[in-house]
């Protein structure tokens, strides 16, 4: 079974003046995860695409989606899979590819259908591309890491990534994942923007009662959303991108836009923000 749900661009003018639901309605994905659904989040950013795929043990085949009025949904698109569940496979392009929890599937544009199995579940992300670039399975052992942060700040993080230029190439989809040290609770800070790219935070790893408190909007007005375990956050190019969570928690990041420079942003201090 497939769902897919439509959300468009929003003005930073028009989202500050929206009440709780209508935040929560246009930039919060939930029930993403469905077991024997794949269920999809179509938006008007970058037309970056994002959602979950719950085989539950059988398989699932994402082919035509009637949203891109193309044949086969990855005609003109890349995708980047995560694993976040037990083992599983993805087939696509001819090539079966066994996922352990964690890993990182890179599917070209022209790869075709993709079919889910096994116990896996997967979250998709996926965007337009010019260019065919090779499929690639990236493990926990080819990703690059990079610690920041400190306990005194209580924002020690692991950065991990995997759909990257350091890593490999892409057209314009950027994927990694970041988790938290014990202890710390603040992921992304100081926030930041990046109107060259949108970009979606998948929060999980969480217990089911645990929340983040993720911080959006323009710098100088900004909103929040607190978030559940496999739930997203979609961040618009003109939007601040952080939060603190309850417990350890981890989040899968992912970008498109005009650029994979992964440092192209604009640092916005704590103090300077309202």
């Amino acid at each position: 079974m497939l769902t897919v749900e439509t959300r468009h661009a929003i003005h930073p003018a028009h989202a500050a003046q929206m009440d709780t639901a209508a935040l929560r309605e246009h930039f919060l994905g939930q029930r993403l995860f469905e077991s024997g659904e794949i269920r999809l989040i179509y938006t008007h950013y970058d037309r970056f695409v994002l959602g979950g795929a719950v085989p539950d043990g059988g398989s699932l085949t994402l082919d035509k989606v009637e949203e891109t009025k193309t044949p086969n949904f990855l005609d003109r698109r890349e995708m980047g899979i995560v694993n976040i569940g037990e083992a599983g496979t993805v087939q696509a392009g001819g090539e079966t590819y066994r996922m352990a929890r964690g890993d990182v599937l890179y599917l070209g544009m022209g790869s075709g259908a993709v079919t889910f199995g096994g116990r896996g579940r997967f979250y998709i992300t996926s965007c337009p591309a010019h260019h065919v670039y090779p499929s690639r399975l990236i493990t926990l052992a080819d990703c690059v890491e990079v610690k920041l942060g400190a306990p005194e700040t209580s924002n020690k993080r692991t950065i991990k990534q995997f759909i990257h230029p350091q890593v490999m190439e892409s057209c314009q989809l950027i994927l990694g994942y970041t988790s938290l040290e014990d202890g710390s609770v603040w992921n992304t800070i100081p926030s930041h923007i990046h109107d060259r790219r949108m970009e979606a935070y998948l929060y999980w790893g969480m217990d089911d009662d645990a929340r983040v408190l993720h911080l959006m909007g323009e710098p100088q007005e900004t909103r929040h959303l607190f978030i559940g375990n496999e739930e997203a956050a979609i961040s618009p190019p003109w939007s601040v991108h952080s939060g603190a969570g309850i417990g350890e928690y981890t989040f899968i990041w992912a970008m498109a836009g005009d650029n994979v420079d992964y440092t192209d942003m604009e640092f916005i201090q704590p103090k300077d923000m309202r």
